[in-house]
């Protein structure tokens, strides 16, 4: 059990750590703005968006072209380690909250990382086998977008309004 919290952090570290949970939050917030651009947020934008359009009468050249399987590695590679190392700084902050606890707060702690994965494996299994998988990656971005969020508000509630 954790006797140390974020509310007794002397008001330095206080002040730092909650710019650096606003600058992740506005980061984090960033990347939602380019999803919704290339993709509306919608299951058929984000099957497009790796799948490719499909080409009608007037024109044989697609709006947008399938990501060949070296955009697929990379596009993999660089957001499972960044949403690792995202996970990880919120989550280390968040661990020394008082507010949330016990199975919620492992809840809040290791969905990101378990989110990350499926919806980097079913952004694969959309793009090459089966194209509804779109919904599962839909749906666990949000579930991790969402618990970072919720640990960023808890931690930065904790940090300049508890005593």
């Amino acid at each position: 059990m954790n006797n140390f919290y974020l509310k007794d952090f002397d008001d330095v570290l206080k002040k730092f750590l909650s710019i650096f949970l606003l600058t992740m939050g506005i980061g984090i917030g960033t990347g939602l703005i380019y999803v919704y651009y290339t993709t509306s947020m919608s299951i058929s934008g984000t099957e497009e968006r790796f799948n490719g359009s499909i080409t009608n009468e007037n024109s044989d050249i697609p709006e947008e072209f399938p990501k060949p399987l070296e955009s697929m590695i990379l596009t993999t590679h660089d957001h499972i380690i960044s949403f690792s190392l995202i996970s990880f700084t919120i989550g280390i902050i968040f661990y020394f909250n008082s507010i949330i606890s016990g199975r919620m707060k492992l809840f809040l702690l290791l969905e990101p990382f378990i989110a990350s994965l499926i919806t980097f494996s079913s952004m694969w299994v959309m793009r090459y086998f089966y194209s509804p998988f779109s919904i599962i990656v839909i749906l666990s971005a949000i579930t991790m977008y969402l618990c970072w969020y919720i640990m960023i508000f808890i931690s930065i509630y904790e940090l300049s309004f508890k005593k």
